[in-house]
C-alpha cells in the first residue's frame, strides 16, 4: 500500500478511470490538491469517468470531497460517472459528503420598484413617528424638571450650569467671531460688486444689516453650535450610556434629566442669544472693512447708512429665534444621546443624526419664524 497519495488516470476511447492510491487525508493537502487539479482537463473531456476508490488506505473529511468534487466535475453537462470501490469503513463518510452542497439555492425575487418605494415611505412615516414622540417626551421631562426647581430653586445644578455655559459660550466666542466676520464680509463684497452695475453700491449696506439682523446672524450661530455643542451633547451622554452611568445615576435615586439634560439644555438657552449677538455684530464689522477698503465707504458712512436702514425689529426678530433653536439643538442632542446602544459604530451613527437632525430642525424652524413674523409685520 502506498505511503503517498496517487491519483491514476487511464484513458479508454471516450472514457476515463481514475484510481486514487494511498491516503487522502489532511496531512497531505497541498498534493491531494495538486492531484485533483492535474487530472481536471482530462475529467471535462471525458463523456463518461469512473472513480476506482479500492485503492485508498485512508480517508477524512478533506480527502473524500476532493474526490467528491471530482466525480461532480465529471457528471456536470450530463456526462456519466460512477464511484466503485469504496471500503465499508469508508462508505458513511462518502455518504455523507455526497450531501454537502446538493441542493441550489433559490433565486432572489426579483425587486417591485413600486413596492420598494411604499416600504421606504412606510419606513420612514414610522421613523418620523418615533422621533417625534422621542422629541416631545424629552420636551415633557424637561417642563418637569424645570417646575422642580422652579418648586425648589436649591436643587438647580448651578456649578453644571456654570460650566457647560464656560464650555458652550464662553469657548466658542472666537470661532463664532471667526466665521460670522468672514461670512458678513463676502455678503458684502458680493453686494458691492453687483450692485455697483446699477449705481447703487449703497444698498449693499441694507441688505448686509437686515441679512445679518434678520436671519444669517442666527442662523450661522446656530448651525455652528448643532455642530459644536449639540455633538458633544451626544457624544458625552453615549458614552455615559455605553458605560451604564446613567443607569447608576437612577439606581441612586437621581433623575438624569436633573442631573445631566436640564443644566446643558438651560445652558444652550441662555448661549445661543448671546453667542448669536456676539455673531450679528462681528458680521456688520466684516461688512465694514469690505465697505471702506472694496467699496470706498468711509466708517461713518457706513454707520450711518446701518442706521437708516435697519431698526430695533430687525434686531429683535432675530434673537427672539435663538432661544427656541437653542432649545431644539438641546433637545435633539440630549435625546440622541440616550438612544446610544453599547457600541462604538451606535455612538458614531447617533452623533452624526444628532447634527444632522439638529441642523435640518434649526432651518425648518428658521423658516416657519420668517412665515409668522412676515404674517405679523414684523
Amino acid at each position: 500500500m502506498n505511503s503517498e497519495p496517487l491519483l491514476l488516470a487511464t484513458p479508454s476511447g471516450d472514457a476515463l478511470e481514475l484510481r486514487p492510491e494511498g491516503p487522502w487525508t489532511a496531512a497531505n493537502v497541498l498534493k491531494l490538491d495538486a492531484l485533483s487539479r492535474s487530472v481536471w482537463t482530462a475529467v471535462d473531456r471525458s463523456k463518461a469517468v469512473k472513480l476506482d476508490m479500492a485503492g485508498v488506505s485512508e480517508l477524512d473529511t478533506l480527502g473524500a470531497w476532493l474526490l467528491e468534487k471530482l466525480s461532480r466535475r465529471a457528471a456536470s453537462s450530463g456526462r456519466a460517472a460512477e464511484v466503485v470501490g469504496i471500503a465499508d469503513n469508508f462508505s458513511g463518510l462518502m455518504d455523507e459528503v455526497r450531501q454537502v452542497n446538493r441542493h441550489n439555492p433559490e433565486p432572489a425575487p426579483v425587486p417591485n420598484p413600486l413596492l420598494d418605494r411604499l416600504h421606504d415611505l412606510g419606513k420612514s412615516t414610522v421613523d418620523a413617528r418615533e422621533d417625534i414622540t422621542i422629541f416631545l417626551r424629552m420636551l415633557g421631562a424637561l417642563f418637569m424638571s424645570l417646575i422642580g426647581v422652579l418648586r425648589r430653586p436649591r436643587s438647580l445644578r448651578l456649578t453644571s450650569l456654570v460650566y457647560q455655559l464656560y464650555r458652550i459660550g464662553w469657548q466658542a466666542i472666537p470661532i463664532v467671531m471667526l466665521i460670522t466676520f468672514l461670512i458678513g464680509a463676502i455678503i458684502a463684497q458680493q453686494g458691492f460688486f453687483h450692485f455697483r452695475r446699477f449705481g447703487a453700491e449703497s444698498y449693499t449696506v441694507d441688505m448686509v444689516g437686515i441679512l445679518v439682523l434678520r436671519e444669517l446672524g442666527v442662523l450661522i450661530v446656530a448651525i455652528m453650535v448643532a455642530g459644536r455643542s449639540g455633538s458633544a451633547y451626544t457624544a458625552e451622554l453615549g458614552s455615559m450610556k455605553m458605560r451604564e452611568e446613567i443607569d447608576a445615576l437612577s439606581t441612586m435615586g437621581l433623575d438624569p434629566v436633573d442631573v445631566l439634560i436640564l443644566p446643558r439644555v438651560a445652558a444652550l438657552i441662555i448661549a445661543l442669544p448671546i453667542l448669536a449677538f456676539i455673531g450679528s455684530i462681528a458680521a456688520l464689522y466684516g461688512g465694514g472693512l469690505v465697505a471702506q477698503f472694496y467699496g470706498d465707504m468711509g466708517p461713518a458712512i457706513y454707520i450711518a447708512r446701518l442706521h437708516e436702514s435697519i431698526s430695533v425689529t430687525h434686531f429683535e426678530v432675530g434673537i427672539l429665534k435663538a432661544p427656541f433653536m437653542a432649545l431644539v439643538i438641546g433637545i435633539v442632542a440630549c435625546s440622541e444621546g440616550l438612544r446610544v446602544k453599547g457600541s462604538a459604530e451606535s455612538l458614531g451613527r447617533q452623533t452624526t443624526t444628532s447634527v444632522v437632525k439638529s441642523i435640518f430642525l434649526v432651518i425648518v424652524l428658521d423658516g416657519l419664524f420668517a412665515i409668522f413674523f412676515a404674517s405679523i409685520g414684523m
